[in-house]
């Protein structure tokens, strides 16, 4: 069941100035590896917490329809169902009406419910089913919980500070443990 990002999030929700300014740089010499750092974070966070914080289209693959009637969603908070469609024997693509599903956007994952039997199904043996969905907290980094975005500054802090080799012996953490404790409320289990 792979989920594919369609369209990436167009802001990170911590600037390159707000990421400065922790960092306490007044100099330009770095920008460059401190955005793609800011990017790195809001990744990691997305992946340890199964969140998309900033607004992304995502397309998640079935084989078949869950036979209990609910569809699970992920990444979360989920926005909209954009579109669903079944591919038959043929290879071709038959849209369906959003309306034959329930969206329960507040669950974590979130869930489409549907009622069992009433959705065709695929006529090819892999990936015959598409979801198409948007998730995030908006399009702004200020609608994303200040908790995440302080993980994203102090997840960036960490590898800036931490970029060159370790020495032999010494260990530096992937993941410090201030930033496991403001995401973990956030993370989304499995079922």
């Amino acid at each position: 069941m792979p989920s594919i990002l369609l369209t990436g999030p167009a802001v990170e929700p911590v600037t390159l100035a707000e990421a400065k300014l922790f960092l306490r740089l007044e100099h330009d010499d770095d920008d460059d590896q401190i955005t793609a750092l800011i990017a790195g974070s809001r990744i990691h966070v997305e992946a340890q917490t199964r969140r998309a914080l900033i607004t992304q289209t995502w397309r998640l693959t079935r084989d078949v329809w869950p036979r209990s009637g609910r569809f699970f969603v992920l990444p979360v908070p989920l926005v909209s169902l954009v579109a669903a469609r079944v591919y038959g024997a043929d290879n071709s693509a038959h849209a369906l009406d959003l309306g034959l599903f329930t969206v329960d956007k507040a669950a974590a994952p979130a869930m489409l419910a549907f009622a069992p039997g009433t959705l065709p199904v695929a006529g090819r043996a892999a990936a015959g089913i598409e979801v198409d969905v948007t998730a995030g907290y908006g399009a702004a980094g200020a609608n994303v919980p200040e908790p995440l975005r302080h993980a994203i500054r102090l997840l960036t802090a960490h590898w800036y500070e931490n970029r060159g080799l370790a020495a032999v012996g010494q260990r530096v953490a992937v993941l410090p443990e201030t930033v496991a404790a403001l995401i973990a409320p956030y993370r989304v289990l499995s079922l």
